[in-house]
């Protein structure tokens, strides 16, 4: 790399992915008040997916900041039911309710990335997977709250895909790094334009 190379996230599922893939990088959250962005915009009927790419933005540029000299990764991901947006649950009993409303019904991830450099933002895009949730059963819900109680609070829509919550769906339409958090490899064909890991 030319460059130092940084993800503004601590989430699991990102650091994971980036380096899975061979990527050296740092990390290094960013000081943004999503809940402040996110109320703000949505003031304005800014739409999950803008919103999304709205707060990649933010990340990236508020790190970027801070170190000039590195290429910043900014992502995030909203939940969009029918225009609806959903965060993160509070607790388990959110969890449920959140759960609850998705059963039987098909939603939208829209995972946003953003590259900063020098405090401005020099690539981006948004990436959407739609996920048809099955009608499954209270007893099941039940035992998978018990089971993931600690994974799923962290999580927006209160599952991972690539844990137990899997189960929960009957179909999936679109890329598998994107319902992650992250779409991939469209990030590592723009570090590969811009010089910044191997071609």
């Amino acid at each position: 790399m030319t460059r130092p190379l940084i993800l503004a996230s601590k989430s699991q599922a990102r650091v994971a992915m980036m380096s899975n893939a061979g990527l050296a990088f740092e990390t290094a959250p960013a000081d943004v008040c999503e809940a402040s962005l996110k109320a703000a915009r949505l003031a304005e009927h800014a739409s999950p997916a803008v919103i999304a790419a709205d707060l990649a933005d933010a990340k990236a540029i508020a790190v970027s900041s801070r170190y000039p000299e590195a290429l910043v990764i900014g992502a995030d991901q909203t939940l969009d039911l029918e225009g609806r947006l959903f965060d993160k649950p509070a607790d388990l009993t959110e969890a449920r309710a959140q759960l609850l409303t998705l059963r039987g019904r098909s939603h939208r991830l829209h995972a946003a990335v953003s590259l900063a450099s020098g405090g401005r933002v020099v690539w981006r895009t948004l990436d959407t997977a739609t996920l048809h949730v099955r009608g499954f059963s209270d007893a099941f819900l039940a035992t998978y709250l018990a089971a993931e109680a600690d994974e799923i609070i962290h999580c927006v829509g209160a599952y991972r895909l690539e844990g137990p919550g899997a189960q929960l769906f009957e179909r999936i339409e679109g890329d598998y790094f994107t319902i992650l958090g992250l779409p991939l490899l469209s990030v590592l064909e723009a570090l590969r334009s811009m010089g910044d890991i191997s071609s």
